[in-house]
């Protein structure tokens, strides 16, 4: 039933984000075409992605019903009259972030750091562009945005593209990865899996695979690496025996805390290169005693999905990466709140929600 202040318009389901640890599932006005360049979605396939743990834990300043989530993929059932690389019907998955592609920044590649950039479900500090945990998503920019979907692959597999496979490309691309390299990746959360893959498909090695769960150990030896368990088998020796004494040429945090960077800080070589994927935002203590004597260089800052997501479909569409085994669970949109509970107790690598 319409409510008195809604007339006549049509509603939808969104997950919303209440409070901290608490997020419930409501009608929301269906979206419509704000710009030439605007699409629509409708939502066939959204995910739980570690990033929205930050929102629902209260670290991310979100007001109380926005609709959250920033994956997807779907049909485009609306674009506008400037949207030419879709089109009505098409099914697409979406980058997390959107660009202008005309700014200082996205003519230099960088559309990460657009000018206008907004993400979605992040609420106002990201652009207020409501989330895709939703039966439809509007996409601005969808020229750049948005990608068609092979027929070859699944939703399942072309969500990632837009976000966890996009970061993990970035995180092994941005730091400077070369066949031959030997790398270390902290964390073995979706993003720190795929960056194994990704580092792997490079031509890497050794591929040093960090964490504490033996389930994701596991899946990080099935995709070629070594794994190494944080706290049973002392990291820094483990690193040394394999890299004859020197350390990795890269270290990637893709955890996003104090004690990930320190520790690879302390594993890179001399000379060698720091990635930090995962999530910063508060104030950290960094060692810059060791980054300045070892002379490294840190990178840094989320992903520039959008510049990498054309090569990452290839590689999906090829076989050369495939996050299928990352996927734990498949639930229906109204049991979000379920959903994020599981995934915040750990008891999911990968949620996909349906609507």
């Amino acid at each position: 039933m319409l409510s008195a202040d809604c007339d006549a318009t049509v509603l939808m389901r969104a997950v919303t984000f209440q409070a901290p640890m608490q997020v419930r599932v409501e009608e929301r006005r269906e979206p419509e075409l704000l710009a030439g360049d605007d699409a629509i979605v409708r939502i066939e396939a959204t995910g739980i992605c570690g990033s929205d743990l930050h929102i629902y834990r209260g670290r991310v300043k979100i007001a109380p019903g926005f609709t959250i989530g920033h994956e997807l993929v779907g049909t485009v059932v609306a674009a506008g009259d400037a949207v030419t690389r879709v089109a009505e019907g098409d099914r697409v998955l979406g980058c997390f972030h959107t660009a202008c592609g005309t700014c200082f920044f996205c003519l230099r590649g960088h559309y990460h750091k657009c000018d206008q950039m907004r993400t979605f479900g992040h609420g106002a500090a990201l652009g207020d562009l409501p989330g895709t945990q939703a039966e439809l998503a509007l996409v601005p920019h969808a020229n750049l945005t948005l990608r068609r979907v092979p027929d070859s692959l699944s939703n399942d597999v072309a969500l990632f593209a837009g976000d966890v496979m996009g970061t993990g490309y970035h995180a092994v691309v941005n730091s400077g990865v070369t066949p031959g390299d030997s790398v270390a990746v902290l964390g073995l959360g979706p993003v720190g899996l795929c960056a194994v893959q990704v580092a792997r498909a490079s031509g890497a090695g050794p591929v040093v695979a960090i964490d504490s769960v033996p389930e994701r150990l596991e899946i990080a030896r099935a995709f070629g690496a070594t794994p190494v368990h944080l706290s049973e088998q002392q990291p820094r020796e483990q690193v040394k025996r394999l890299t004859g004494g020197r350390g990795v040429d890269v270290a990637i945090d893709a955890v996003g805390h104090p004690d990930a960077l320190d520790l690879a800080i302390r594993l890179v070589r001399k000379a060698g290169t720091v990635g930090a994927i995962g999530v910063y935002a508060e104030p950290q203590q960094v060692h810059m005693g060791l980054v300045w004597i070892k002379a490294l260089t840190l990178k840094s800052g989320h992903a520039n999905v959008i510049a990498h997501v054309d090569r990452v479909l290839g590689m999906l569409e090829a076989g050369t990466l495939d996050p299928s085994p990352l996927i734990s669970a498949h639930m229906p949109l109204d049991d979000a709140a379920e959903a994020y509970r599981r995934y915040d107790r750990h008891e999911a690598l990968k949620i996909v929600l349906t609507p």
